[in-house]
């Protein structure tokens, strides 16, 4: 069984309560152990006691409990994760894949002519999945669609089909 290792918590139960509110999802589960760590008091709350409690790792609560005795709760809600990795393409890259993605003329079939329209076009080598990827979350980009117009269509001949399937239709 594992002991139970006594960290006085300075902050107060209240405020720690309002701290969990306003708190982003990374850090909710740290001010949870803080809680708990709070209400136990003097006698002190186990690692294995904490884990069941909040649904964290061992290694997690050993860790958070360092910091927090270490430099508190400054310490304790700080991380170093840096963000996201920065887009694939450009601004100007991810307007011209919009506007061709999105004009109904383009002669591109699939993702493997659209990929190389990338390599010619912007002189970048992208991975299949990540252009795949990246068209399906920005543009809404599905795999397997049908075309709404064939690019060789004659839009004249397109409106004269239809004048001429009205009138026809009218004579019968």
């Amino acid at each position: 069984m594992s002991f139970a290792l006594i960290i006085p918590v300075k902050e107060s139960l209240p405020d720690l309560r309002k701290l969990l509110k306003k708190a982003q999802p990374i850090f909710v589960p740290r001010i949870k152990m803080l809680i708990e760590m709070k209400k136990e008091g003097t006698s002190g709350i186990s690692k294995r006691e904490l884990m069941n409690r909040i649904g964290a790792g061992s290694q997690s609560i050993h860790n958070w409990r360092t910091l927090y005795r270490e430099g508190g709760l400054d310490k304790l809600l700080s991380h170093n994760r840096k963000g996201f990795k920065p887009s694939v393409f450009t601004e100007e890259e991810h307007t011209r894949l919009f506007e061709l993605l999105h004009n109904p003329k383009n002669d591109i079939t699939g993702f493997v002519e659209l990929k190389e329209w990338v390599r010619i076009e912007f002189k970048k080598e992208i991975k299949y999945n990540t252009l795949l990827k990246y068209c399906i979350h920005h543009f809404g980009a599905k795999t397997k669609v049908a075309r709404k117009s064939h690019i060789n269509k004659d839009e004249e001949a397109v409106s004269t089909l239809k004048k001429t399937l009205v009138v026809s239709a009218k004579k019968l």
